[in-house]
């Protein structure tokens, strides 16, 4: 066993000493160790009831003959960030998760490990870990939580947002939204829709690295408390049979990732953490890539922010399992990607029958012929930029519209909010990419208030920033090269005319290259926004979006 390097033999007689002052017998320390990293908190709705998760896990690994040991990870909520300087150590919290996972990892000399998060980069970051340390692993999430109810339609964070701008332009009172804030969330789990914490739980069971159900059982149910034992079972399984993560996530992996996400109409940060984690497994992935990928994928499911359906329908429907197999109907899957359950995907979702065609449509007829995510190219975004074509009002899909230009998000803000913009707008927020923000931070607050006040079927927004899963509308995130690079988005102006083709695949703005490179040479880069501390040591070394912002 590989943690015999930590407990075997008379030189390791110290080492069996602190296992003892923690209270762990003889028996326990012969047995396989089990690393647990619960990212559980009192800070995150979705991870507020990991422990008790947890205790479910070690019930699993114990009856099947291993020694649990777990571990504490970090988390932030990002709809508690949202709007403020918090946003800006999100994303980059991705890279300390698995930094810090693998370390302790490594020092602890697991044989196995059980991998618990919820939320947003909580999930990738433990998946790039998982890549790092090449042991047999497993993944099992808190589980999405239930929508809320307010005079009798349900209702999710996007919801709250958006209110914010309905109240804003005289559309709410005050008092109904604070009506309607007691009951959007009615309990634990990753908010209610198909935003980035369930977009990337659902494509880790996609991918291979957790049970069949983790991404759509809901947090608060019996069910969600057998997967973690059987998550805690199966792991002895996978030790035992020595399947490790990179035996799973494969290019086959995540080409059937990028599928499912386009039938599903994931979040735009997909875009940004599969490439991410695919780095750490030895695949590259492309933005290309999904533009051919959402070319043959149609789109059978619309979940909220785009559509009417939560997670806990799609789940009532046959989860991510049943849209596997309709999406096998025209064999656009692999089959013989290997999963954590020991079989390959076509063994897994062979039976998994969809059980209602209102919540999974049928593979003939879609919501959309193509799958929910684009991938635009042009000259404001030369290594692309990204779109959740499947939230975009059909009128939205091709635009021309004057630019207003900001330099940050809250000057953004101010302006929607104050009424600066007007239908036909294109908004630019630059500086907020990976460097420029630092930290490319979401920005649900200006995309909501934006709907809120019944702008998005006429306004579109553009950024080196991103959107937040909860996003609706023409808001086009993710634009590469950054305005901080140099990036043609940081040379825009007031009243330059910017062009929107999605299905063309195409994002211009009306200038000559002479202009372009005219207003280059006069470019200066502005200073880091935070010079101390790791959000400058981060904005150093990571990438722009296109890369999935890694580190170098």
């Amino acid at each position: 066993m590989h943690s015999d390097k930590a407990k075997k033999g008379i030189d390791r007689a110290p080492h069996r000493s602190l296992f003892h002052a923690m209270g762990y017998t003889k028996e326990e320390q012969r047995r396989p160790m089990i690393g647990i990293a619960n990212s559980a908190n009192e800070i995150i709705p979705g991870h507020i009831h990991l422990d008790k998760l947890v205790d479910a896990i070690k019930a699993g690994i114990y009856m099947a003959g291993g020694t649990p040991m777990e571990f504490g990870v970090i988390g932030v909520c990002d709809g508690i960030a949202m709007g403020h300087e918090g946003m800006k150590y999100s994303l980059a919290t991705r890279e300390l998760i698995a930094d810090s996972i693998e370390c302790v990892a490594k020092a602890q000399a697991f044989d196995a490990i059980v991998m618990v998060p919820s939320c947003d980069k909580v999930v990738p970051g433990m998946l790039m870990a998982a890549a790092r340390v090449n042991i047999p692993t497993i993944v099992i999430s808190g589980g999405p939580m239930l929508p809320g109810n307010y005079k009798g339609k349900r209702i999710d964070l996007k919801t709250m947002f958006e209110a914010v701008g309905s109240v804003n332009s005289g559309k709410m009172s005050v008092k109904e939204l604070e009506e309607m804030e007691v009951c959007a969330r009615p309990g634990a789990g990753s908010c209610a829709g198909m935003f980035t914490a369930n977009s990337m739980n659902c494509l880790t069971e996609v991918i291979g690295m957790a049970l069949p159900g983790n991404g759509t059982i809901p947090a608060v149910t019996g069910k969600r408390i057998e997967l973690a034992k059987e998550a805690g079972i199966q792991i002895m399984d996978l030790l035992k049979k020595n399947i490790r993560p990179l035996d799973i996530m494969t290019e086959n992996a995540f080409m059937n990732a990028f599928t499912v996400d386009m039938a599903l109409g994931c979040s735009t940060n997909t875009a940004l953490h599969l490439p991410a984690i695919a780095n750490e497994a030895g695949v590259e992935l492309t933005m290309q890539l999904i533009n051919e990928v959402s070319a043959k994928t149609p789109h059978i499911c619309s979940l909220s922010p785009g559509g009417l359906h939560f997670l806990v329908d799609l789940n009532e429907a046959g989860g991510i399992q049943a849209v596997m197999n309709e999406l096998n109907k025209k064999k656009l899957l692999q089959l013989s990607a290997k999963t954590v359950t020991g079989k390959t995907v076509g063994v897994n979702i062979k039976d998994r029958k969809v059980l209602d065609y209102d919540v999974i449509k049928p593979i003939n007829a879609p919501y959309h012929k193509i799958g929910g995510l684009a991938a635009l190219f042009g000259n404001i975004a030369k290594r692309g930029s990204v779109v959740k074509q499947s939230a975009v009002d059909p009128k939205m899909l091709k635009h021309i519209g004057p630019a207003k230009c900001f330099d940050s998000e809250e000057a953004a803000y101010t302006a929607i909010r104050g009424g600066k913009i007007k239908k036909g707008d294109v908004v630019v927020i630059r500086y907020e990419g990976p460097k420029g923000g630092p930290g490319m931070r979401e920005m649900l607050a200006v995309t909501a208030v934006i709907a809120g006040m019944g702008l998005d079927k006429d306004v579109a927004l553009l950024t080196d920033g991103r959107f937040s899963g909860a996003t609706r509308g023409a808001s086009i995130g993710h634009i590469s090269p950054e305005a901080m690079e140099g990036g043609e988005i940081g040379l825009l102006k007031d009243g330059d005319i910017i062009e929107i083709d999605i299905p063309k695949k195409k994002l211009n703005v009306r200038l000559s290259e002479a202009e372009l490179k005219k207003r280059r040479a006069a470019w200066i880069a502005p200073k880091p926004k935070i010079k101390t501390g790791y959000l400058a040591r981060y904005a150093k070394h990571v990438s722009s979006a296109d890369k999935g912002a890694i580190l170098d």
